[in-house]
This record gives C-alpha cells, structure tokens and sequence, in this order.
C-alpha cells in the first residue's frame, strides 16, 4: 500500500485540496440536524443545509472537493467540467459504478446534492476581535448522467460552477495533496482527514508540537461525546486511522503521550515546490 516516494507531479498524481476544509473537516457519519460544527484552535467551520437535503457525509463529498479543486487550480475556471459520461467522473475519483440502493451511484448523486446545497460559515477568532467569512461552494450544479448506463455519454455536459469566494480561496490557498493518498484512503474519511491535515502542517511544522487529545477530538471527532468513554473511543478511531495514514506516508515522524499526539518536523507527503 506505500505510496512510491516519487514527486507526487511526476507521477500525474498532483492534487489539491481546499485549506479550509483540511483545517476543519466535514461530517464522517450521517447527521440528523441541518448544522454541523468543527474547530480547530482560533478556527471554526459551521456547516448548514437545507433541512430536506441534509449535510454532505462521509468519504465521497471529500474525494469530490479534492477533485473540484484540483480543476479550479489547473485550469484557472469557475466552470468545472465532471467529465463526459458518469463512468469517466467515477474513475477520476477511484470510484466503481455500481448500481441497486446502496450502490456508488445513488450515493455519488445524494452527496454531490448535500455538498453544493449547503453554505459554510468560517470564524476567526482573536482575543475579542473576530472575523467571519460565509461561502457556498457552488453557483450552479448541471448533472446530466444517465445512471443506468454509466458509460453513455450526454447531449449536455454535466458541470459545477463554483462560488467566485470559493474559486479565490481554493486557488489562491490550495493544499498540495497525492491524489494516489485519497484513492487508498477513501474507505474511511476520518483516515482522508487526518492525511490531509498531516500533509498540511508538515509543510510548514518547524518544531516539536504537542496537540491534546480534546484539541484532536474537537478538530476530527465532534460527533463522539465530550465523556471519558467518548474520549477513549475517539483516541482508538483516531489511531487506527493514524496507522492507515502511515503506510503511505513513511516519512511522517510523531510520537503520543496519554495526554497528546507529537508532531515532530517531517517532510511533506507533497512538497510545495511542485507547485511550480
């Protein structure tokens, strides 16, 4: 499962993913409310939907975001195109099409419709000041598939054009990412998003940093309980997570205590200067 240690732009396997969606993550699991909350330090995501939507969930909304942003990076457009049948979008995002009730497919076009239905609250926080930014991913969303055959082309291409607020902060602030990483992960979002956040702060982590358990727990694990036993079992998920992120990313170097995870300096899975 590791990952070669070759430029991840050599390989054609150069991504990126949202910054602000790495600082704070989306929903792992289904969530009954139309609002969901994540924090990480001075940062803090709210996410709403509308309530005959729900909130996007789960690994598929995160392989989507890596995918529109890669698009908006490389070409310098609003206007995203998914490919010219269900199948060819499906292979971009290491996904089989499969159909029935619990299949890829049904689940591809539910999450795509919780994603670009819902708005994003960003806060900053700074002693007594703060600041506040809202955005929506997408302006417009045109999907044309034919579930029913996957492999057929369509009279009309299937499109998302995104937010200008969303465009400007996915290309002026991307986070260089494998997409080879999203593609082994994908099986379990909680592991996407600790690669992710991991890739981001090794790009910049000077010194030995101590994160407690709680910080984590608030940043990756809202949805367990703030008790002793919540707390246990997010550490446990956590871990196990942490052990899927290793095999494909040998030079990541940490340690743990009861108390916190060590970050020690490492380098990036993907190093900024293939931006170049």
């Amino acid at each position: 499962m590791e990952i070669e240690l070759e430029a991840a732009k050599e390989a054609g396997a150069l991504g990126f993913m949202a910054r602000a969606l790495v600082q704070a993550t989306m929903p792992h699991k289904a969530v009954a409310a139309n609002e969901f909350e994540r924090t990480n330090g001075a940062f803090t995501m709210t996410m709403v939907a509308p309530s005959k939507i729900g909130l996007p969930y789960g690994s598929i909304p995160r392989l989507v975001i890596g995918f529109l942003t890669t698009e908006a990076v490389r070409t310098k457009d609003r206007h995203v195109v998914l490919g010219g049948s269900l199948s060819r979008f499906m292979t971009e995002l290491g996904l089989a099409p499969t159909g029935g009730r619990w299949g890829s497919i049904p689940r591809l076009k539910d999450q795509m419709t919780r994603l670009v239905s819902c708005s994003i609250s960003c806060t900053y926080t700074a002693g007594s000041g703060i600041g506040i930014r809202n955005v929506t991913i997408a302006d417009e969303a045109n999907l044309w598939w034919e579930p029913r055959q996957p492999d057929q082309g369509s009279l009309w291409e299937s499109t998302v054009v995104l937010s200008e607020k969303f465009f400007t902060e996915i290309t002026e602030n991307p986070v260089p990412i494998d997409l080879r990483a999203l593609t082994a992960l994908k099986r379990s979002p909680l592991a996407l998003d600790v690669y992710l956040w991991l890739t981001y702060r090794m790009s910049y982590l000077k010194d030995r940093t101590a994160i407690p358990w709680g910080a984590l727990q608030l940043q990756f694990g809202s949805d367990y309980p703030t008790t002793a036993q919540g707390r246990r079992n997010f550490k446990k998920a956590f871990l196990h997570a942490l052990a899927k992120v290793r095999l494909i990313y040998p030079a990541l170097r940490l340690d743990e205590t009861p108390e916190a995870l060590i970050l020690l300096p490492s380098l990036s899975h993907v190093r900024r200067q293939t931006l170049a």
